[in-house]
């Protein structure tokens, strides 16, 4: 990873101006859809069209859920008005901000935590029941160390959900994505801040977009497999529409992962 480039001071202020532009990812959910969460009826998703299966979560009301990265108040507040004790932890300031507008809109109790997913040591180990992990560790390098953390601060028979993308999304060229065409053109491994020349990287630079990195599948499965976790679910899914590769395969996948319990 080049050090020219501070990855975590980078996406921070990029999603700070997502939420300015109103990415569909930072636009807060609104009364009704805590209210029907209240009566029991609601879903999130770790990928952008799939609902995750309510049985991932077990008896959620009462657990202690840690939403890793998942800032914007969408999620968090939706689990939190389900009963979960939640507790929000995100890189960017102003999307802990989306969740603390609607916990102070609704009257939920959700505790904001500001930092990087890679270093969870503001918690103690076993501190949470369940992790809620939507697609966003693309905006970090080493995604073992997101996989670490999440193990150490999950209490035995703890669940981990994550949302995470294949790295085949990132190899094509974008130009020719625009034009309707998938070209090859990147190889493994991929890293916007570093397999781009200069010209290429202001495609989203000077737009003030977030930048990616693009982990294996041997990182990101075989990662919390190394991690200590047992693989219990798994579901593939859709990039959103107007993506030229949804039209041909799922390039994103979701795992229910389990720290196991101590004999």
């Amino acid at each position: 990873m080049t050090t020219e480039v501070d990855v975590r001071a980078y996406n921070r202020e990029a999603w700070n101006g997502e939420v300015a532009r109103g990415n569909m990812w930072t636009r807060p959910v609104g009364p009704e859809v805590i209210a029907a969460a209240r009566r029991g009826e609601w879903s999130v998703v770790l990928t952008p069209r799939k609902p995750v299966p309510r049985e991932w979560f077990g008896a959620l009301k009462g657990q202690e859920v840690l939403g890793l990265a998942s800032a914007g108040g969408q999620q968090g507040p939706v689990l939190a008005a389900a009963g979960a004790r939640v507790t929000i932890f995100d890189n960017s300031p102003a999307q802990l901000g989306q969740d603390r507008m609607v916990a102070e809109r609704e009257g939920l109790d959700i505790r904001l935590v500001e930092g990087d997913m890679r270093d969870l040591s503001v918690f103690p180990d076993a501190s949470f029941d369940l992790i809620f992990h939507p697609c966003s560790n693309c905006f970090v390098e080493d995604v073992r160390r997101v996989w670490r953390e999440a193990y150490r601060v999950l209490r035995p028979g703890g669940v981990l959900l994550s949302g995470f993308c294949n790295p085949i999304m990132f190899l094509f060229d974008p130009e020719l994505e625009g034009e309707g065409v998938l070209r090859l053109k990147y190889r493994m491994p991929y890293s916007d801040f570093t397999s781009l020349t200069d010209e290429e990287r202001r495609r989203y630079t000077d737009k003030g977009e977030p930048l990616c990195v693009a982990h294996s599948l041997e990182d990101q499965i075989g990662g919390q497999l190394d991690a200590g976790f047992l693989l219990a679910g798994f579901y593939e899914d859709k990039h959103i529409e107007g993506d030229k590769l949804a039209e041909y395969m799922p390039s994103l996948c979701a795992t229910r992962a389990v720290k196991p319990s101590a004999r």
